[in-house]
This record gives C-alpha cells, sequence and structure tokens, in this order.
C-alpha cells in the first residue's frame, strides 16, 4: 500500500511547481530581454555603418586618405562585429531570413564600394553620391530587417508578460485554494470542534478525510475527546453512585434519627411499633407493615401495630402460633426472608394471597441472640429489596428491638422500684406501728381481764398504758407519713432537710439547728432521699428515746458527711451493740446506708446525749440503691 501524500509533501510540491514555472518564465523573460538588448546594440551599429558610409564619401571627397583608411577599418570591424556579435555589450543581430540577405547583400555591396573607393582611381562626386545613397539605402533595409525581427521578439515578450500575469493570478487561486482546502478548512472544523467541546459536548469527533498532518491531528482530536467523554461518563457514573449511597446513607440516618426521636418520647410498645411500622412501609415502600411480639418461648406472634393491613387479616392472624403460617422463625438461627406468597389452596390462612400479597419480607426482631418479635412487610406486586434496603431494615430492626428492650428495662425497674418501695413501707410498719399496735392488743387483752375481775387499779393502768400506746402510734404513722413525703432537690439536700426539721420541731417542741459547711458536687436525688430517711430515722429515735431540747444537723460538703447530735439521755454503746436486734432504727439506717456505700457510725455516752454521723463517699464512687 503506498503511503499517502503529507501536508508539507503537498505544499512543497504545488510551491516547486510554481517556483519551476516562474523560473522558466523569467528565464524566457529574461533570454528574450537580452535578445531584444542585443538587437538593439546591433541596430545601432548598423546605424553605425550609415555614419561611416557619409563620413567615407566626405572623406573621398576631400581626399583624405588616412581617414578614408581609418574609416574603412572602422567599417570593417562593424561588419564583422555585426556578423558575429558580441556578449559583452551584448549585441548581436536577432538573425532571420531576411536580415540575413539583407545582410549578405550589404556586405557584397560593401566588397565592391571598397574596392572602388580605396582604388588609385576614386569616382566622381556624382557617382559617390549614388553608391553613397544606394549603400545607405542598403543599410537602412538590413536594419529594418532588424528591427522587423525586434518587433516580433517583443511581441514574444509581451505574450511572456501577460502569461506570467496569468500564471500569478492562477497561482494565488490555487495558493488560497488550498490554504482553505488544505490549512483554513481543517483548522475551522478543529476550531468548531473545540468550541464544542468547551460548551461540554464531548461527543463531538472531526471527520477524518485526509491521511496527511491534520488527519493525524484529527484522529488525536477525536482519541482525546473520546477520551475526555469515557472519563468524563466514569466521573458522572461514580458521582452518581457516590450521591446514591451518599442519599442512602442519609436516608439511613434520617430514619434512624426519627425512630430514635420516636423511641425516646414512646411511653408504650404499641406507639413505639405502630410509630415504627408506619415509617418503615413508607421507607420501604410496602402496601402493609405488621409489628408481632413473641414471648419468651417464641411459641406464639402477637400483632403488636399494623399499618395498611386488610382488616381480615389483622383479626384473622391477630395471634399466629409459631410457623402455623409464613411468620416466625425458622430453623435454629432467625434470618431475614424474602417469601414468596403460594396460591394453594389448602392453605390453613389464606389471608395474604385473598388480599392480593405477592411477597412477603420477614425480619426478625432480635436482641442478644433473643427474638422478640418480627416485622413483616407485605407487597402486592414482585419486589426484591437492594442490599442497602435490606441492610437499612435490619438496622432499624435492631433499633428497634433495642428500644423495645429499654421500654422493658424501665417497666421492669419501675416495678422494681415499687417493689421495693412497697417492702420498705412493709418493713417500717413491720418495724414501727406493728410492735405498737402488738402492744395495744396486749394491753386491750389486760384490760379486759381488769374489767372481768372487777380490778379498778388494773383498769386504770391498762388504759393509760393503751392512751400511751395510740400517741406513740399515731406519731409513728405521722412520721411515716413525713418520710415518704418528702422529696430532694435535684441540685442541693439543704431545702429538704430544713424542711424536714421544721416539721419535727413542730411536732416534737424539740429546739433544731442546722448547720452546713464546705462546697463539693451535689449528691444524686436518690442518694438524697437515703441520706435524708437516715436523717428522718435519726430524728424519730431522738423523739423516741433521747428526752432532748435541742437536736443539731451538721453537714459537711466535702467531703460528705452528715451528723445529727442531740443533748438527751445517751446511751451505752457497748450494750447496745449487744443488742441490736431490739434497736430496730439504728438497723434501718445502716441498711440504707450499705446501700449507697456510706458508713453509719454511733457514738453516744449515758447522761452526754448521742451523735450519729453518716460518712459518704466520693461522688464517683456512690451506688445507686435499688430502693426508690
Amino acid at each position: 500500500m503506498r503511503p499517502h501524500p503529507t501536508l508539507t509533501t503537498k505544499l512543497m510540491a504545488t510551491g516547486f511547481a510554481f517556483l519551476v514555472l516562474a523560473m522558466i518564465s523569467i528565464g524566457l523573460t529574461l533570454w528574450v530581454t537580452w535578445k531584444l538588448e542585443g538587437g538593439a546594440a546591433a541596430v545601432n551599429e548598423a546605424g553605425r555603418l550609415r555614419m561611416y558610409t557619409v563620413r567615407m564619401a566626405l572623406a573621398l571627397e576631400t581626399h583624405d586618405t588616412e581617414r578614408l583608411q581609418t574609416l574603412t577599418q572602422d567599417f570593417d570591424n562593424s561588419l564583422e562585429l555585426l556578423s558575429l556579435g558580441t556578449s559583452m555589450r551584448p549585441l548581436f543581430v536577432p538573425w532571420s531570413d531576411d536580415a540575413r540577405a539583407r545582410f549578405e547583400e550589404l556586405r557584397q555591396q560593401w566588397t565592391g564600394l571598397r574596392h572602388d573607393w580605396t582604388g588609385p582611381t576614386p569616382p566622381d562626386t556624382l557617382t559617390l553620391v549614388a553608391q553613397a545613397d544606394a549603400f545607405v539605402g542598403s543599410v537602412n533595409r538590413f536594419v529594418d530587417a532588424i528591427e522587423a525581427q525586434i518587433s516580433r521578439w517583443t511581441a514574444a515578450l509581451h505574450v511572456f508578460q501577460i502569461f506570467m500575469m496569468g500564471m500569478a493570478v492562477v497561482a494565488s487561486a490555487v495558493f488560497m485554494t488550498m490554504s482553505f482546502l488544505l490549512v483554513l478548512a481543517p483548522i475551522s472544523r478543529m476550531q468548531q470542534a473545540m468550541a464544542r467541546v468547551r460548551q461540554g459536548e464531548l461527543g463531538t469527533r472531526v471527520p477524518v478525510d485526509s491521511d496527511d498532518e491534520f488527519g493525524q491531528l484529527a484522529e488525536g482530536f477525536n482519541l482525546m475527546a473520546h477520551a475526555m467523554q469515557t472519563s468524563h461518563e466514569d466521573l458522572e457514573r461514580k458521582v452518581r453512585e457516590k450521591t446514591a449511597s451518599i442519599e442512602i446513607k442519609n436516608q439511613r440516618l434520617s430514619a434512624m434519627f426519627e425512630i430514635s426521636a420516636m423511641a425516646t418520647q414512646a411511653d408504650s410498645l404499641a406507639t413505639l411499633a405502630q410509630g415504627f411500622v408506619q415509617q418503615v412501609r413508607e421507607l420501604a415502600g410496602a402496601d402493609a407493615a405488621v409489628v408481632r411480639w413473641s414471648g419468651e418461648a417464641n411459641e406464639r406472634y402477637v400483632i403488636l401495630a399494623s399499618d395498611g393491613l386488610p382488616k381480615a387479616i389483622a383479626e384473622g392472624e391477630q395471634c399466629l402460633n409459631a410457623g402455623a403460617c409464613l411468620c416466625g422463625p425458622v430453623g435454629d438461627l432467625p434470618r431475614s426472608r424474602v417469601i414468596p406468597i403460594m396460591t394453594q389452596r389448602d392453605m390453613q390462612l389464606p389471608h395474604c394471597h385473598e388480599a392480593g400479597y405477592e411477597v412477603l419480607v420477614a425480619i426478625p426482631v432480635m436482641v442478644q441472640h433473643r427474638v422478640l418479635g418480627e416485622l413483616n412487610l407485605f407487597f402486592r406486586s414482585g419486589t426484591e429489596l437492594s442490599s442497602e434496603m435490606h441492610d437499612l431494615l435490619e438496622a432499624l430492626v435492631r433499633h428497634l428491638a433495642s428500644a423495645m428492650e429499654g421500654l422493658r428495662a424501665i417497666a421492669l425497674d419501675r416495678e422494681a422500684a415499687v417493689s421495693e418501695e412497697r417492702s420498705l413501707l412493709a418493713r417500717e410498719l413491720h418495724d414501727s406501728i406493728a410492735q405498737s399496735l402488738a402492744f395495744l392488743k396486749i394491753q386491750t387483752q389486760l384490760l379486759r381481764d381488769a374489767v372481768a375481775k372487777g380490778n379498778t387499779a388494773a383498769r386504770d393502768r391498762s388504759m393509760a398504758e393503751l392512751d400511751v400506746g395510740v400517741r406513740e402510734c399515731y406519731a409513728d404513722v405521722r412520721e411515716l407519713l413525713v418520710h415518704f413525703r418528702t422529696r430532694a432537690s435535684e441540685d442541693d439536700i439543704e431545702e429538704a432537710l430544713r424542711s424536714t426539721l421544721s416539721k419535727f420541731e413542730h411536732q416534737t417542741g424539740i429546739a433544731t439547728e442546722l448547720e452546713l459547711s464546705g462546697h463539693g458536687l451535689p449528691l444524686a436525688p436518690d442518694v438524697q432521699i437515703q441520706v435524708l430517711h437516715m436523717v428522718q430515722e435519726a430524728l424519730s429515735n431522738v423523739r423516741k428515746h433521747a428526752q432532748a431540747r435541742q437536736v443539731q444537723v451538721r453537714v459537711q460538703r466535702h467531703p460528705w458527711s452528715v451528723e445529727v447530735q442531740d443533748d438527751g439521755v445517751g446511751f451505752d454503746t457497748s450494750v447496745q451493740r449487744s443488742a441490736d436486734s431490739l434497736h430496730v432504727g439504728l438497723g434501718i439506717m445502716r441498711e440504707r446506708a450499705s446501700g449507697i456505700g456510706a458508713s453509719v457510725a454511733v457514738q453516744s455516752q449515758p447522761g452526754l446525749g448521742t451523735t450519729m454521723r453518716i460518712t459518704l463517699p466520693e461522688p464517683h464512687t456512690l451506688n445507686t440503691p435499688t430502693l426508690a
């Protein structure tokens, strides 16, 4: 296969062709001009022959022999010059047949005339004049022949000049045409293509209609445009994928946020589940959604909440046995499933098929490998969940399980708190009022016996004991009410202590004093309650046993400690240690202190009062009490 000429070759070939034509034209023009210059010189030289002839005729008339010889020699030289020509001047005769015949005639005439004029007997004047006139006529005819040839050469020169002008016009036209076709048009197409590419039309291509440099440039441009288009499409694809991924992540985060917000605000499983199914149904584009609740054994599944579910399904499948339909775990490991709803006529529960559902997506609700229930999504048309949507649904279900477990834990904590509160109340009643009631029961029996026997002294004594017992029982009830109604502030225990001391002073008439010192982190509300109960228990002991006139409560905020000091009768602590079982109040205080990691110390001497000191650990080491 022969290679195609390049643009450089085309331009050089065209330029060389025009150069050769120009050189030929210029050469011919110079040659003709040279001929014309030589012919003009020959005309001048022939004109000198006329001058020599006249001068020789005058020399003959004057008999100037020497001058005649000089002129004759000059005439011979001029003839010789015309015959041979010279390139020095330049001078040469533009010979033609007529000019050569006239020259030969002139030379023959001169030969005869020279013989006559240089002979011993020169002609007479009339003959001389006639000979000279005839010879000059021959010279004129020779000159005319030369001038006729020069005219032809001049015409040829004009033709060459016109040809050169035409060639210049043609060369210019050819050059402009070739410049447009070979250079300007490809450059224009390339510029237009580049402009379209700058405007974003990356599919722009330049037609390759030659194998020259512009063809190679067009191929390179097309390759570059293809690479740019491919790269742009790849970038757009990656951007779309990244955008879709970000949208999915944003969707997941939004759904997670909404579920989290709803979980924090939900006060029951039903509220939580109802809000969850509504959001999940909208998110997955399902026709219906159901959250089923399962017991510990996972034997039954109860509809906890639904959205978009037909009434027939909601009533007919309110409670399902595991495995009775498509619900419930399959095998030992619960997993997410996409279940096509079969059109079997012998189905026990054909509600889904009758409602027009074709696909069921079941996702177990699990927490710590324990199945709490199941999420069911119903679709009336075949659907394929993407891996991203499947992961999102499983994440949301896990979040639902955590929220459900949190609500369950809160409910259990509330139940435990209520149970502990009831236990505390029962213990308080047993340790205080129950004993007083038992004492009253005994005194009532004694009173009955005394009345039956008519023992007036025993009767009055029993009635007095009953009066004292009723008063003490009444005081114990009021004290219990104070215990259970008093609540601590979130910031400081000072207000609760002042309220407690004020009630104590009002009920007993014993003067009280509260002293606070130091600064530190406030106690947790639950810890404050326990400290307050211990202070109330200490005040109760003061009321019952101390016979005091004044009570001082000193609180140190850093480190935390509380002292309750009275000026009562006191007691022997060594004896008390051996009879702790009889002193219920001190046992209750120590039990409360143990629950929060505190300690209780009692200092007392007979006649010198009693000091009860509660020492609390650092705030970061405090135990969370189980008592409300």
